[in-house]
């Protein structure tokens, strides 16, 4: 594909944003912070992924090579890793098998917090740390923390490089 081609490929992305978000004026802040138009679908795996255009005009959904799951804070990801671990598990399971790259983002937290266990769950800071390293080396998982309205832009370019260097590479 020459660059000409990544380039159109690129303008035509189009955010995925799994039916299962809730929505509330944060989802609406986080898409306009995205800037990219937007579609409701069902994804197998995590909250958002990407579509695009290719030459020639087939549809390419890039929801089965890179997801992105998204949660609100600590408290939500210790949920995640205590009583809902089985349903958690699965997805990422789900993920490594289909050969889906998924990256977890943390909204208005960071590592100092779950070092020190600043949250509200009864789950121990060892016990958290512990479960993101495993999930980290188990599935590939990349954990990224962020404040709540940097997540759209986020989502946008890790989604945006990760397309580029799909494109690049066919």
């Amino acid at each position: 594909m020459t660059n000409f081609e990544v380039e159109k490929c690129l303008e035509s992305m189009t955010l995925l944003v799994d039916t299962r978000e809730q929505p509330t004026k944060k989802l609406q802040d986080r898409l306009a912070a995205a800037g990219l138009p937007h579609e409701h679908q069902k994804l197998d795996v995590g909250d958002y992924s990407c579509k695009c255009t290719l030459p020639g005009g087939e549809v390419l959904d890039f929801s089965a090579k890179v997801a992105i799951e998204r949660k609100m804070n600590l408290d939500e990801l210790c949920q995640c890793f205590g009583r809902e671990r089985k349903r958690f598990e699965k997805e990422f399971e789900r993920a490594k098998e289909a050969g889906t790259k998924i990256y977890l983002l943390v909204e208005g937290d960071n590592w100092e917090k779950a070092y020190n266990g600043k949250y509200r769950s009864l789950l121990k800071p060892q016990a958290l740390i512990a479960s993101i390293d495993a999930f980290r080396a188990r599935y590939g998982m990349q954990l990224d923390f962020c404040k709540p309205e940097t997540s759209g832009m986020l989502i946008r370019d890790i989604l945006y490089r990760e397309l580029k260097e799909f494109l690049q590479g066919v």
